[in-house]
Protein backbone atom coordinates (compact mmCIF):
# COMPACT_ATOMS: atom_id res chain seq x y z
CA UNK A 1 0.00 0.00 0.00
CA UNK A 2 1.06 3.33 -0.91
CA UNK A 3 2.75 5.92 1.82
CA UNK A 4 0.10 5.29 4.49
CA UNK A 5 -2.28 2.29 5.45
CA UNK A 6 -5.63 4.34 3.95
CA UNK A 7 -8.48 3.87 1.38
CA UNK A 8 -8.42 5.66 -1.38
CA UNK A 9 -11.35 6.53 -2.42
CA UNK A 10 -13.34 8.98 -4.96
CA UNK A 11 -16.81 7.85 -4.62
CA UNK A 12 -16.65 4.19 -4.15
CA UNK A 13 -14.43 3.77 -6.79
CA UNK A 14 -10.90 2.63 -5.47
CA UNK A 15 -8.13 4.98 -7.74
CA UNK A 16 -5.01 2.83 -9.48
CA UNK A 17 -1.84 4.43 -9.79
CA UNK A 18 0.51 3.85 -12.76
CA UNK A 19 2.91 1.28 -11.98
CA UNK A 20 5.95 3.75 -12.95
CA UNK A 21 4.58 6.23 -10.29
CA UNK A 22 5.58 3.82 -7.43
CA UNK A 23 9.04 3.21 -7.91
CA UNK A 24 10.91 6.12 -6.37
CA UNK A 25 10.06 7.31 -2.98
CA UNK A 26 7.48 5.06 -1.89
CA UNK A 27 7.15 4.24 1.32
CA UNK A 28 6.01 0.29 2.09
CA UNK A 29 3.89 -0.27 4.72
CA UNK A 30 1.96 -3.72 6.32
CA UNK A 31 -1.75 -3.25 5.59
CA UNK A 32 -2.15 -5.45 8.57
CA UNK A 33 -0.34 -3.03 10.70
CA UNK A 34 -1.68 0.84 10.25
CA UNK A 35 1.23 3.18 10.32
CA UNK A 36 1.52 6.40 10.95
CA UNK A 37 4.23 8.14 7.93
CA UNK A 38 5.75 12.02 8.51
CA UNK A 39 3.54 14.19 6.03
CA UNK A 40 7.45 15.23 5.16
CA UNK A 41 7.75 12.07 3.65
CA UNK A 42 5.07 11.38 1.98
CA UNK A 43 5.22 14.69 -0.81
CA UNK A 44 8.59 13.82 -3.24
CA UNK A 45 6.82 10.60 -3.80
CA UNK A 46 3.67 12.39 -4.53
CA UNK A 47 5.67 15.04 -6.57
CA UNK A 48 6.79 11.90 -8.68
CA UNK A 49 3.50 10.50 -9.43
CA UNK A 50 2.42 13.67 -10.57
CA UNK A 51 5.09 14.21 -13.08
CA UNK A 52 4.18 10.62 -13.98
CA UNK A 53 0.53 11.74 -14.66
CA UNK A 54 2.18 14.49 -16.49
CA UNK A 55 2.73 12.33 -19.44
CA UNK A 56 -0.49 10.56 -20.04
CA UNK A 57 -1.80 13.63 -19.85
CA UNK A 58 0.13 14.85 -22.37
CA UNK A 59 -0.68 11.61 -24.92
CA UNK A 60 -4.20 11.89 -24.33
CA UNK A 61 -3.86 15.94 -25.79
CA UNK A 62 -1.22 15.12 -28.14
CA UNK A 63 -3.67 12.47 -30.00
CA UNK A 64 -6.22 15.12 -30.14
CA UNK A 65 -4.72 18.37 -31.61
CA UNK A 66 -2.49 16.75 -33.91
CA UNK A 67 1.09 15.47 -32.18
CA UNK A 68 0.25 11.54 -32.95
CA UNK A 69 -0.71 9.57 -35.45
CA UNK A 70 -1.39 5.85 -35.89
CA UNK A 71 1.63 4.13 -37.75
CA UNK A 72 1.08 1.39 -40.60
CA UNK A 73 0.87 -1.85 -40.08
CA UNK A 74 -1.30 -2.01 -37.62
CA UNK A 75 -5.18 -1.95 -36.95
CA UNK A 76 -7.67 -2.20 -34.36
CA UNK A 77 -7.25 1.87 -33.12
CA UNK A 78 -10.82 2.05 -32.75
CA UNK A 79 -12.43 5.10 -30.90
CA UNK A 80 -9.01 7.01 -30.96
CA UNK A 81 -9.44 7.17 -34.55
CA UNK A 82 -13.46 7.96 -34.81
CA UNK A 83 -13.39 10.12 -31.44
CA UNK A 84 -15.77 7.72 -30.12
CA UNK A 85 -14.95 7.86 -26.83
CA UNK A 86 -16.54 5.57 -24.14
CA UNK A 87 -16.63 6.08 -20.73
CA UNK A 88 -12.60 6.66 -19.00
CA UNK A 89 -10.95 6.87 -22.43
CA UNK A 90 -8.53 9.26 -22.03
CA UNK A 91 -9.33 10.22 -18.26
CA UNK A 92 -6.91 10.21 -15.94
CA UNK A 93 -9.18 9.79 -12.57
CA UNK A 94 -7.02 7.78 -10.93
CA UNK A 95 -4.71 11.27 -10.03
CA UNK A 96 -7.15 11.01 -7.52
CA UNK A 97 -5.25 8.40 -5.76
CA UNK A 98 -2.31 11.12 -5.53
CA UNK A 99 -4.54 13.86 -4.77
CA UNK A 100 -5.31 11.69 -1.48
CA UNK A 101 -1.42 11.64 -0.82
CA UNK A 102 -1.25 15.45 -1.06
CA UNK A 103 -4.46 16.27 1.12
CA UNK A 104 -2.28 14.17 3.78
CA UNK A 105 0.71 15.97 3.18
CA UNK A 106 -1.38 19.07 3.44
CA UNK A 107 -3.53 18.22 6.60
CA UNK A 108 -0.74 16.88 8.78
CA UNK A 109 1.44 19.76 7.87
CA UNK A 110 -1.51 22.05 9.21
CA UNK A 111 -0.53 20.17 12.47
CA UNK A 112 2.62 21.37 12.61
CA UNK A 113 4.48 24.82 12.11
CA UNK A 114 7.13 23.65 10.94
CA UNK A 115 6.03 21.74 7.86
CA UNK A 116 4.72 24.66 6.76
CA UNK A 117 7.18 24.35 3.41
CA UNK A 118 5.46 21.29 2.86
CA UNK A 119 2.16 22.58 3.09
CA UNK A 120 2.57 24.74 0.82
CA UNK A 121 4.25 23.08 -2.21
CA UNK A 122 1.45 20.08 -1.98
CA UNK A 123 -1.26 22.63 -2.02
CA UNK A 124 0.60 24.02 -5.43
CA UNK A 125 0.74 19.94 -6.51
CA UNK A 126 -3.00 19.68 -5.88
CA UNK A 127 -4.00 22.37 -7.97
CA UNK A 128 -1.73 21.56 -10.50
CA UNK A 129 -3.59 18.06 -10.82
CA UNK A 130 -7.24 19.46 -9.78
CA UNK A 131 -7.28 22.28 -12.84
CA UNK A 132 -6.09 19.27 -15.22
CA UNK A 133 -9.16 16.80 -14.04
CA UNK A 134 -11.40 20.03 -14.67
CA UNK A 135 -10.17 20.64 -18.24
CA UNK A 136 -11.10 16.81 -18.96
CA UNK A 137 -14.19 16.90 -17.32
CA UNK A 138 -15.88 19.83 -16.06
CA UNK A 139 -17.56 19.33 -13.27
CA UNK A 140 -15.78 17.04 -11.01
CA UNK A 141 -16.05 16.22 -7.02
CA UNK A 142 -14.02 18.74 -5.35
CA UNK A 143 -15.26 20.28 -2.12
CA UNK A 144 -16.62 16.77 -1.29
CA UNK A 145 -14.20 14.95 -2.79
CA UNK A 146 -10.95 12.65 -0.99
CA UNK A 147 -13.24 11.81 2.15
CA UNK A 148 -12.49 8.21 2.00
CA UNK A 149 -15.17 6.16 3.51
CA UNK A 150 -16.88 9.50 5.86
CA UNK A 151 -18.30 9.93 1.40
CA UNK A 152 -18.59 6.93 -0.75
CA UNK A 153 -20.41 9.72 -3.11
CA UNK A 154 -19.17 12.86 -3.04
CA UNK A 155 -21.48 15.36 -5.19
CA UNK A 156 -20.05 17.44 -8.04
CA UNK A 157 -18.62 20.94 -7.99
CA UNK A 158 -19.08 23.52 -10.19
CA UNK A 159 -16.09 23.97 -11.82
CA UNK A 160 -16.01 27.40 -12.34
CA UNK A 161 -16.42 27.51 -8.77
CA UNK A 162 -13.26 24.83 -8.47
CA UNK A 163 -10.97 27.14 -10.39
CA UNK A 164 -11.62 30.25 -8.26
CA UNK A 165 -10.98 28.36 -5.12
CA UNK A 166 -7.44 27.20 -6.69
CA UNK A 167 -6.62 30.66 -7.40
CA UNK A 168 -7.19 31.08 -3.46
CA UNK A 169 -5.30 28.44 -2.81
CA UNK A 170 -2.35 29.51 -5.31
CA UNK A 171 -2.60 32.79 -3.16
CA UNK A 172 -2.22 31.42 -0.02
CA UNK A 173 0.21 29.22 -1.11
CA UNK A 174 2.48 32.02 -2.30
CA UNK A 175 2.48 33.82 1.27
CA UNK A 176 2.80 30.49 3.14
CA UNK A 177 6.09 30.48 1.54
CA UNK A 178 6.54 34.31 2.09
CA UNK A 179 6.15 33.36 5.93
CA UNK A 180 9.44 30.81 5.60
CA UNK A 181 11.68 31.24 9.01
CA UNK A 182 14.73 30.21 10.00
CA UNK A 183 12.21 27.57 12.53
CA UNK A 184 11.33 26.09 9.29
CA UNK A 185 12.04 22.51 8.05
CA UNK A 186 13.76 23.12 4.64
CA UNK A 187 12.93 21.57 1.48
CA UNK A 188 15.89 19.81 -0.24
CA UNK A 189 16.92 17.89 -2.88
CA UNK A 190 15.62 14.45 -1.63
CA UNK A 191 12.13 15.79 -0.24
CA UNK A 192 11.82 18.06 -3.00
CA UNK A 193 12.40 16.25 -6.29
CA UNK A 194 11.13 19.09 -8.68
CA UNK A 195 12.71 22.50 -7.05
CA UNK A 196 15.84 20.49 -4.43
CA UNK A 197 14.40 23.33 -2.14
CA UNK A 198 14.57 26.33 -3.84
CA UNK A 199 11.34 28.59 -2.58
CA UNK A 200 12.05 31.24 -4.75
CA UNK A 201 10.88 28.71 -7.67
CA UNK A 202 8.11 27.35 -6.08
CA UNK A 203 6.35 30.68 -5.96
CA UNK A 204 7.03 31.25 -9.41
CA UNK A 205 5.39 28.01 -10.55
CA UNK A 206 2.29 28.87 -8.31
CA UNK A 207 2.90 32.33 -9.83
CA UNK A 208 3.00 30.99 -12.96
CA UNK A 209 -0.16 28.54 -12.66
CA UNK A 210 -1.81 31.71 -11.57
CA UNK A 211 -1.13 32.99 -14.89
CA UNK A 212 -2.32 29.84 -16.61
CA UNK A 213 -6.05 29.18 -14.72
CA UNK A 214 -6.50 33.31 -15.22
CA UNK A 215 -5.97 32.78 -19.08
CA UNK A 216 -7.47 30.44 -19.05
CA UNK A 217 -10.85 32.09 -17.52
CA UNK A 218 -10.16 35.33 -18.94
CA UNK A 219 -13.35 35.17 -21.43
CA UNK A 220 -15.81 33.87 -19.41
CA UNK A 221 -18.20 36.73 -18.81
CA UNK A 222 -19.31 35.70 -15.08
CA UNK A 223 -15.74 35.79 -14.06
CA UNK A 224 -14.34 38.68 -15.55
CA UNK A 225 -14.58 40.81 -12.57
CA UNK A 226 -12.59 38.28 -10.66
CA UNK A 227 -10.22 37.73 -13.87
CA UNK A 228 -9.25 41.51 -13.51
CA UNK A 229 -9.22 41.30 -9.20
CA UNK A 230 -6.47 38.57 -9.38
CA UNK A 231 -4.94 40.33 -12.32
CA UNK A 232 -4.51 43.42 -10.17
CA UNK A 233 -3.11 41.30 -6.93
CA UNK A 234 -0.48 39.57 -9.11
CA UNK A 235 3.12 40.04 -7.59
CA UNK A 236 5.24 41.11 -10.34
CA UNK A 237 7.63 41.97 -8.48
CA UNK A 238 7.97 37.83 -8.08
CA UNK A 239 7.72 37.40 -11.36
CA UNK A 240 6.95 34.08 -13.35
CA UNK A 241 9.21 31.23 -14.39
CA UNK A 242 11.89 31.79 -16.47
CA UNK A 243 13.77 28.37 -15.92
CA UNK A 244 11.57 24.47 -17.25
CA UNK A 245 10.25 23.48 -13.66
CA UNK A 246 11.44 19.93 -14.44
CA UNK A 247 11.25 16.63 -11.62
CA UNK A 248 14.04 14.23 -11.16
CA UNK A 249 14.32 12.42 -8.29
CA UNK A 250 17.09 10.61 -9.54
CA UNK A 251 16.27 8.50 -12.80
CA UNK A 252 18.22 5.73 -13.51
CA UNK A 253 18.38 3.30 -16.68
CA UNK A 254 16.45 0.33 -14.63
CA UNK A 255 13.63 3.45 -13.51
CA UNK A 256 13.59 5.84 -16.42
CA UNK A 257 12.44 8.84 -16.59
CA UNK A 258 8.46 8.57 -17.73
CA UNK A 259 8.68 10.50 -21.49
CA UNK A 260 11.34 8.07 -22.09
CA UNK A 261 9.20 4.42 -21.10
CA UNK A 262 6.75 6.14 -22.63
CA UNK A 263 8.31 7.42 -26.04
CA UNK A 264 11.82 6.16 -25.90
CA UNK A 265 12.84 2.89 -25.03
CA UNK A 266 11.81 0.27 -22.68
CA UNK A 267 14.43 -1.35 -20.32
CA UNK A 268 15.14 -4.35 -22.56
CA UNK A 269 15.95 -1.64 -24.83
CA UNK A 270 13.16 -2.23 -27.41
CA UNK A 271 11.17 0.63 -28.74
CA UNK A 272 7.76 1.51 -26.89
CA UNK A 273 6.07 3.57 -29.45
CA UNK A 274 5.64 0.60 -32.24
CA UNK A 275 2.14 1.79 -33.38
CA UNK A 276 2.56 5.72 -33.53
CA UNK A 277 4.48 8.13 -35.66
CA UNK A 278 4.47 12.00 -35.57
CA UNK A 279 1.44 13.65 -37.70
CA UNK A 280 1.63 15.47 -41.30
CA UNK A 281 0.15 18.37 -39.33
CA UNK A 282 2.69 19.27 -36.48
CA UNK A 283 6.10 18.03 -38.88
CA UNK A 284 5.01 20.89 -41.25
CA UNK A 285 5.83 23.37 -38.77
CA UNK A 286 9.21 22.38 -38.76
CA UNK A 287 9.45 20.72 -42.66
CA UNK A 288 8.52 23.94 -44.79
CA UNK A 289 5.19 23.10 -45.46
CA UNK A 290 3.76 25.53 -43.03
CA UNK A 291 7.41 26.62 -41.17
CA UNK A 292 10.55 26.14 -41.68
CA UNK A 293 12.36 25.05 -38.21
CA UNK A 294 15.01 22.33 -39.24
CA UNK A 295 16.97 23.60 -35.61
CA UNK A 296 14.17 21.75 -34.11
CA UNK A 297 12.88 19.83 -35.80
CA UNK A 298 16.38 17.78 -35.89
CA UNK A 299 16.52 17.40 -32.62
CA UNK A 300 12.77 16.27 -32.41
CA UNK A 301 12.56 13.44 -34.96
CA UNK A 302 14.21 10.57 -36.20
CA UNK A 303 16.02 11.31 -39.69
CA UNK A 304 14.62 15.04 -39.92
CA UNK A 305 14.89 15.99 -43.41
CA UNK A 306 16.98 12.62 -44.91
CA UNK A 307 14.88 12.39 -48.16
CA UNK A 308 16.66 8.75 -48.63
CA UNK A 309 15.17 7.66 -45.08
CA UNK A 310 12.46 10.36 -44.22
CA UNK A 311 10.83 9.98 -41.00
CA UNK A 312 7.33 8.14 -40.70
CA UNK A 313 4.69 10.15 -40.79
CA UNK A 314 0.81 9.75 -41.38
CA UNK A 315 -2.40 11.80 -41.04
CA UNK A 316 -4.42 10.43 -38.81
CA UNK A 317 -6.66 7.42 -38.94
CA UNK A 318 -5.52 6.91 -42.25
CA UNK A 319 -4.49 3.04 -42.19
CA UNK A 320 -3.76 2.53 -45.83
CA UNK A 321 -0.07 3.18 -47.09
CA UNK A 322 1.59 4.72 -44.91
CA UNK A 323 4.53 4.12 -43.40
CA UNK A 324 5.48 1.62 -40.11
CA UNK A 325 7.80 3.09 -37.21
CA UNK A 326 10.62 2.05 -38.47
CA UNK A 327 12.64 -0.75 -36.79
CA UNK A 328 14.32 -0.27 -33.50
CA UNK A 329 13.93 3.12 -33.53
CA UNK A 330 11.48 5.68 -31.79
CA UNK A 331 10.40 8.30 -34.14
CA UNK A 332 11.66 10.95 -31.64
CA UNK A 333 14.46 9.56 -30.50
CA UNK A 334 17.54 11.10 -32.79
CA UNK A 335 20.23 9.82 -31.00
CA UNK A 336 21.83 6.11 -32.14
CA UNK A 337 20.66 2.98 -31.07
CA UNK A 338 23.74 0.19 -32.31
CA UNK A 339 21.78 -2.12 -30.15
CA UNK A 340 18.94 -2.89 -27.40
CA UNK A 341 22.28 -2.75 -24.92
CA UNK A 342 23.62 0.22 -26.88
CA UNK A 343 20.79 3.63 -26.96
CA UNK A 344 23.28 7.02 -26.82
CA UNK A 345 21.64 10.10 -24.90
CA UNK A 346 19.87 12.12 -27.38
CA UNK A 347 18.56 15.79 -27.29
CA UNK A 348 15.25 16.64 -27.89
CA UNK A 349 12.03 14.98 -26.05
CA UNK A 350 13.47 11.86 -25.86
CA UNK A 351 16.69 12.53 -24.69
CA UNK A 352 17.78 9.47 -22.13
CA UNK A 353 16.69 7.46 -19.53
CA UNK A 354 17.72 9.96 -16.98
CA UNK A 355 16.10 13.10 -18.50
CA UNK A 356 14.04 14.81 -15.90
CA UNK A 357 10.46 15.48 -16.87
CA UNK A 358 8.92 18.74 -17.55
CA UNK A 359 5.96 19.95 -15.56
CA UNK A 360 5.97 23.18 -17.23
CA UNK A 361 8.04 24.94 -19.60
CA UNK A 362 9.96 28.16 -18.90
CA UNK A 363 8.28 28.32 -22.81
CA UNK A 364 4.62 28.46 -21.90
CA UNK A 365 5.28 31.07 -19.10
CA UNK A 366 6.58 33.44 -21.68
CA UNK A 367 3.53 33.03 -24.12
CA UNK A 368 1.23 33.08 -21.06
CA UNK A 369 2.92 36.52 -20.37
CA UNK A 370 2.63 37.58 -23.68
CA UNK A 371 -0.65 36.93 -24.00
CA UNK A 372 -1.65 38.86 -20.91
CA UNK A 373 0.58 41.93 -22.56
CA UNK A 374 -1.49 41.63 -25.23
CA UNK A 375 -5.17 41.82 -23.74
CA UNK A 376 -4.00 44.46 -21.08
CA UNK A 377 -3.96 42.17 -18.11
CA UNK A 378 -0.39 43.46 -17.42
CA UNK A 379 1.75 45.75 -18.71
CA UNK A 380 4.55 44.32 -20.22
CA UNK A 381 6.36 44.09 -23.99
CA UNK A 382 4.46 41.46 -25.85
CA UNK A 383 7.10 41.71 -28.68
CA UNK A 384 9.85 39.94 -26.18
CA UNK A 385 7.94 38.11 -24.09
CA UNK A 386 6.75 36.21 -27.45
CA UNK A 387 10.56 36.00 -29.24
CA UNK A 388 11.75 34.79 -25.09
CA UNK A 389 9.13 31.96 -25.47
CA UNK A 390 10.30 30.97 -28.62
CA UNK A 391 14.34 30.82 -27.35
CA UNK A 392 13.43 28.92 -24.17
CA UNK A 393 11.86 26.14 -26.74
CA UNK A 394 15.17 26.05 -28.35
CA UNK A 395 16.60 26.11 -24.90
CA UNK A 396 14.43 22.72 -23.54
CA UNK A 397 15.27 20.75 -26.40
CA UNK A 398 18.80 21.73 -26.62
CA UNK A 399 19.27 20.57 -23.53
CA UNK A 400 21.16 16.91 -22.77
CA UNK A 401 19.83 14.65 -20.00
CA UNK A 402 21.86 16.62 -17.38
CA UNK A 403 20.02 19.71 -18.06
CA UNK A 404 23.14 21.21 -19.67
CA UNK A 405 23.01 23.15 -22.96
CA UNK A 406 24.72 20.53 -25.68
CA UNK A 407 28.42 21.60 -26.96
CA UNK A 408 27.66 23.21 -30.60
CA UNK A 409 24.45 24.35 -29.90
CA UNK A 410 23.59 28.53 -29.73
CA UNK A 411 20.00 29.50 -29.26
CA UNK A 412 20.47 32.69 -29.55
CA UNK A 413 22.02 32.00 -33.35
CA UNK A 414 19.32 29.35 -34.15
CA UNK A 415 16.70 32.15 -33.33
CA UNK A 416 17.82 34.39 -35.26
CA UNK A 417 18.58 32.52 -38.43
CA UNK A 418 15.03 30.81 -37.43
CA UNK A 419 13.35 33.81 -37.96
CA UNK A 420 15.31 34.88 -41.18
CA UNK A 421 14.06 31.98 -42.87
CA UNK A 422 10.45 33.11 -42.25
CA UNK A 423 10.68 36.68 -42.02
CA UNK A 424 7.35 36.92 -44.25
CA UNK A 425 5.26 34.89 -41.23
CA UNK A 426 3.61 36.99 -38.52
CA UNK A 427 3.46 32.76 -37.10
CA UNK A 428 7.56 33.32 -36.60
CA UNK A 429 7.92 37.66 -36.76
CA UNK A 430 5.25 38.82 -34.92
CA UNK A 431 5.59 42.45 -35.82
CA UNK A 432 4.36 40.97 -39.28
CA UNK A 433 0.67 41.00 -37.42
CA UNK A 434 -1.45 43.12 -38.72
CA UNK A 435 -4.59 42.48 -35.67
CA UNK A 436 -5.02 41.14 -32.19
CA UNK A 437 -6.70 38.17 -34.01
CA UNK A 438 -3.08 37.45 -35.88
CA UNK A 439 -1.13 38.57 -32.82
CA UNK A 440 -3.15 35.93 -30.83
CA UNK A 441 -2.43 33.09 -33.17
CA UNK A 442 1.20 33.81 -33.01
CA UNK A 443 1.69 33.41 -29.54
CA UNK A 444 -0.54 30.31 -29.30
CA UNK A 445 0.97 28.41 -32.49
CA UNK A 446 4.05 28.79 -31.40
CA UNK A 447 3.02 27.63 -27.81
CA UNK A 448 1.46 24.81 -29.61
CA UNK A 449 5.16 23.90 -31.33
CA UNK A 450 6.72 24.53 -27.99
CA UNK A 451 4.45 21.85 -26.33
CA UNK A 452 4.67 19.37 -28.90
CA UNK A 453 5.18 15.63 -26.95
CA UNK A 454 5.74 17.46 -23.74
CA UNK A 455 2.52 19.22 -22.48
CA UNK A 456 -0.05 18.46 -25.26
CA UNK A 457 -2.80 18.40 -23.07
CA UNK A 458 -1.89 21.89 -22.77
CA UNK A 459 -2.26 22.34 -26.33
CA UNK A 460 -5.49 20.85 -26.60
CA UNK A 461 -7.09 23.37 -23.94
CA UNK A 462 -5.33 26.35 -25.96
CA UNK A 463 -7.21 24.66 -29.09
CA UNK A 464 -10.51 24.72 -27.47
CA UNK A 465 -10.14 28.07 -25.91
CA UNK A 466 -8.79 29.91 -28.99
CA UNK A 467 -9.51 27.83 -32.04
CA UNK A 468 -5.84 28.54 -32.62
CA UNK A 469 -3.20 26.34 -33.64
CA UNK A 470 -5.95 26.84 -37.11
CA UNK A 471 -6.79 23.89 -38.56
CA UNK A 472 -8.52 23.18 -42.04
CA UNK A 473 -11.44 20.30 -42.04
CA UNK A 474 -10.76 18.06 -44.79
CA UNK A 475 -7.75 19.96 -46.18
CA UNK A 476 -4.86 18.57 -46.89
CA UNK A 477 -3.07 16.06 -44.15
CA UNK A 478 -0.96 19.54 -43.42
CA UNK A 479 -3.52 21.64 -42.77
CA UNK A 480 -6.09 19.52 -40.84
CA UNK A 481 -6.02 18.55 -37.58
CA UNK A 482 -8.90 16.25 -37.47
CA UNK A 483 -8.67 11.91 -38.05
CA UNK A 484 -9.23 11.18 -41.33
CA UNK A 485 -11.99 9.02 -40.12
CA UNK A 486 -13.89 11.21 -37.16
CA UNK A 487 -17.71 10.74 -36.29
CA UNK A 488 -17.76 14.29 -34.81
CA UNK A 489 -20.52 16.20 -36.75
CA UNK A 490 -18.68 19.49 -35.55
CA UNK A 491 -17.00 22.03 -37.94
CA UNK A 492 -13.65 21.25 -36.87
CA UNK A 493 -14.47 17.29 -36.89
CA UNK A 494 -12.68 16.43 -33.59
CA UNK A 495 -14.19 16.09 -29.82
CA UNK A 496 -14.74 18.56 -26.96
CA UNK A 497 -14.06 17.02 -23.45
CA UNK A 498 -14.06 13.39 -21.84
CA UNK A 499 -16.02 10.83 -20.50
CA UNK A 500 -15.80 10.17 -17.10
CA UNK A 501 -14.67 6.40 -15.97
CA UNK A 502 -17.07 3.70 -15.58
CA UNK A 503 -16.39 3.49 -12.17
CA UNK A 504 -18.73 7.00 -11.21
CA UNK A 505 -21.25 5.76 -13.12
CA UNK A 506 -21.47 2.29 -11.30
CA UNK A 507 -20.39 3.79 -8.01
CA UNK A 508 -21.72 7.59 -7.88
CA UNK A 509 -24.75 6.99 -10.60
CA UNK A 510 -26.51 9.78 -8.36
CA UNK A 511 -23.66 12.77 -8.96
CA UNK A 512 -22.20 11.45 -12.46
CA UNK A 513 -24.01 12.79 -15.45
CA UNK A 514 -23.76 11.64 -19.44
CA UNK A 515 -20.94 13.91 -21.15
CA UNK A 516 -21.44 14.58 -25.01
CA UNK A 517 -18.39 14.51 -25.68
CA UNK A 518 -18.77 16.47 -29.01
CA UNK A 519 -21.54 19.21 -27.91
CA UNK A 520 -20.77 20.01 -24.16
CA UNK A 521 -17.81 22.39 -23.57
CA UNK A 522 -15.60 23.08 -20.52
CA UNK A 523 -16.56 25.98 -19.20
CA UNK A 524 -13.74 28.13 -20.56
CA UNK A 525 -14.20 26.66 -23.98
CA UNK A 526 -14.56 28.90 -27.00
CA UNK A 527 -18.63 28.86 -27.51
Amino acid sequence: MKAINKIKYIGLACCLSFASCNDYLDINVNPNSPTYVQPDLILPGAINTAAAYQVSYSTYGGNVVGYIANAGGFSGFGNLLTYDYVAGTGSQWGSYSNLLDLKYVIDGSAENPELVNFKAAAEVMSVYQFHKLVDQHNDIPYEEALQGKANYAPKYSEASSIYVDLLRRLNEAITLFDGESQTVKKLNASSDPLFKGDIDQWKKFANTLKLRLLIRISAVDALKAKVTEEFGKMDMTLGFLTKDAINNPGYVKDRPNPTWSSWGYSTAGNPVPTSRVPSFFIYGFYDGNKIDDSWRGKVIYNDFGVTTRPTPLNQLGNETGNPPVRSGYSTWYTGVRSSASSITDALGVVKGPTQGQPMMLAAESYFLQAEAFLKGYLTGNMTTAFENGIKASFNYLYLDVNGALAAGKNVATDFAAYKAANAASYLVDISKAGTDAQKLEAIITQKYIAMNMITGEEAWNDYRRTGYPKTTPGGSKYVDMASVTSNSPRPDKLPTMIKYPTSEYNYNAANTKEINHFADQIFWAKK
